[in-house]
């Protein structure tokens, strides 16, 4: 009798096994709004369409922010201050947008639907932005050269990068959230190979990057505006059709309405029975009952932030087998797994906090490190001058092999000898990366150091007249050390911003983690601000008109102390961190987090 009632749950276990390889059952849908067959849809097959849209993306983008201000200067004829003012405003524009793109994909319209509006948003950018340099009514001057541009033409092209911001805004944290969904985080195949998507996610982000301030920049500056916005327009238009050719293959999440009201209704559920006593047992808190098929991940209970648990508290005459809405009021009950997303969002705002410095860090390799090389010799061969944008490449080589090495020979090594199924904690790789932004900002300061020596000696003493011989190569290292420090912390800190957040707000957590990048930009901005001051009322700024008279180096060891202050404040965190603590569908008390572990 026994040896017939194990085959019998044997055999049941083994058609529930087939079943989940068949079909995937993480809520997401298929094209026709069924549940995704697991062999036809998803991974790698529907993430390289959407690798290969964010190429063009960052192509498009890198191709025109690093060279803005040039085209501002020698094109529009603004005065440099002008022209920084408003490179600055069209920054900080493209860098806030995306948190209305992630809310209005993870509420409302879905991420497919987001990035493809936003796609074609984007291309209407870059096509109006291409006829104002060819068509003769829209062109900057009518005669090869004028010092007043037709306004025409300066409402048109602003017009167009502020409708690339905006696709931007959508197309940032909605395209890199829909990619990682093609994997289903209950697969243990699937979820270590959607550990691999991030890092390869960045690698092509990188190749973008590398020939927007390459190739795109070499042919502004020595074919023509118009050729450059061509080939941005008709790569965009491609990777727009092979995107939405994917279609068939992609997993898609529904929409259910902003992810910010469950979290509003756990607080006030919280405050209303904030009298209530903490029960004996957690497990005597509200969950629904958990269905394999038909209902989201659920997420165990944590010990911290207990305060909130309260919401979860079943009063008198409540049945905790019945769901929320035919009971009670949602700003009065709440689940577990409502509570615990609440913990979650509540968790990050100290590790987001913290990976400030490191965004202040990351804003001098696209301003101070290439006003360092513009300085410099960056002569090669016979006569031929890399363009200064261009060496920002460097970081990219830096970043691309750091992320290589990672996914194909730490990675598996690491796992081995931790246990741990990403082979390190996701804070821990967060702050790799730091330690990597303290060197570089070190290695910056010698250079400068160097390159002052240079300045005092060729042209102060001797009076040389243009640049210094010093090489542009002498930036190597310090382009190299922070795009090894990106390749750890901003691939990092997308995988926990996309992770560790609600599943319902993963394109939100991404554009928290581009948060991380626009507000460093911005505190950047107002340190030097504070810093020219306070030096400048001590009697001599660091930062004067001429770079050979400003004092960077010293700004960099500012820069160095902060981020190594900083790191030691976000260890402290680090250690203390909980992650996201998900319910196994095979038992509901099986239970593993978010970084791997069971």
């Amino acid at each position: 009798m026994e040896t017939r009632m194990e085959e019998r749950k044997r055999g049941k276990s083994e058609e529930i096994d087939d079943d989940q390889e068949k079909w995937v059952y993480d809520s997401s849908v298929d094209h026709k709004g069924g549940i995704p067959r697991r062999a036809s849809t998803g991974v790698w097959r529907a993430s390289l369409f959407i690798i290969a849209i964010e190429f063009s993306e960052r192509l498009s983008y890198f191709g025109i922010a690093t060279n803005l201000i040039t085209y501002l200067t020698k094109v529009i004829h603004q005065d440099l201050k002008t022209a920084a003012k408003n490179v600055n405003y069209w920054s900080g524009v493209t860098t806030m947008m995306p948190l209305m793109g992630g809310f209005l994909a993870d509420s409302y319209w879905g991420r497919f639907s987001t990035v493809l509006v936003s796609s074609f948003i984007y291309f209407l950018g870059l096509s109006l932005k291409t006829m104002s340099e060819l068509i003769p009514s829209l062109k900057p001057c009518k005669t090869e050269a004028c010092s007043n541009p037709a306004k025409l033409h300066v409402v048109v092209f602003f017009l167009s990068i502020y409708l690339i911001s905006i696709g931007t805004g959508g197309h940032k944290p909605s395209l890199e959230s829909f990619g990682a969904d093609q994997f289903d985080d209950d697969h243990s195949e699937e979820r270590r190979k959607k550990m691999s998507y991030f890092n390869w996610w960045n690698s092509a982000l990188c190749g973008g990057l590398m020939l927007g301030v390459t190739l795109i920049v070499y042919v502004q500056d020595n074919v023509s505006w118009g050729t450059a916005d061509i080939i941005l327009t008709v790569v965009m238009a491609l990777t727009i059709v092979i995107f939405y050719i994917g279609r068939p293959f992609y997993r898609y999440r529904v929409p259910k309405g902003s992810p910010l009201t469950p979290m509003l209704q756990v607080f006030v559920a919280a405050l209303s029975k904030r009298n209530h006593p903490y029960p004996s047992n957690p497990a005597q808190l509200y969950e629904i009952p958990k269905s394999e098929k038909n209902q989201g991940r659920l997420l165990c209970h944590t010990d911290k932030l207990r305060f909130l648990d309260k919401a979860a508290i079943l009063e008198d005459g409540d049945q905790s087998n019945k769901p929320v809405d035919k009971q009670q009021s949602p700003w009065r009950l709440a689940t577990v797994t409502k509570v615990e997303e609440m913990k979650l969002v509540v968790n990050m705002i100290p590790i987001w906090l913290t990976c400030l410095t490191f965004g202040m860090g990351v804003a001098q390799a696209s301003t101070f490190f290439i006003k360092q090389g513009s300085s410099m010799n960056r002569k090669i061969g016979h006569g031929f001058e890399i363009p200064p944008a261009s060496i920002y490449t460097v970081a990219a080589i830096g970043m691309i092999t750091s992320v290589t090495i990672y996914d194909k020979i730490l990675v598996p090594v690491l796992r081995r000898v931790t246990g741990n199924e990403r082979g390190i904690k996701i804070l821990q790789r967060i702050g790799i990366g730091m330690v990597f932004s303290v060197v570089s900002m070190v290695a910056a300061a010698l250079v400068e150091r160097k390159r002052l020596q240079v300045v005092r000696k060729e042209i102060v003493e001797e009076g040389r007249i243009g640049g210094i011989s010093m090489s542009v190569f002498w930036l190597t290292p310090q382009f190299i050390i922070i795009g090894i420090g990106d390749g750890f912390t901003l691939v990092g800190l997308q995988e926990y911003f996309y992770d560790q957040v609600p599943d319902s707000m993963r394109s939100l957590g991404i554009a928290f983690y581009l948060g991380v990048i626009g507000v460093g930009n911005f505190l950047s901005s107002l340190l030097i601000t504070a810093v020219d001051h306070l030096t400048e009322k001590w009697g001599r700024s660091w930062f004067a008109k001429d770079l050979n008279s400003s004092r960077l180096d010293n700004f960099f060891w500012l820069l160095a102390a902060m981020n190594a202050v900083n790191l030691c404040v976000y260890v402290f965190i680090a250690r203390r961190y909980s992650y996201k603590n998900v319910q196994r569908r095979v038992a509901a008390a099986d239970c593993y987090d978010g970084d791997g572990t069971v």
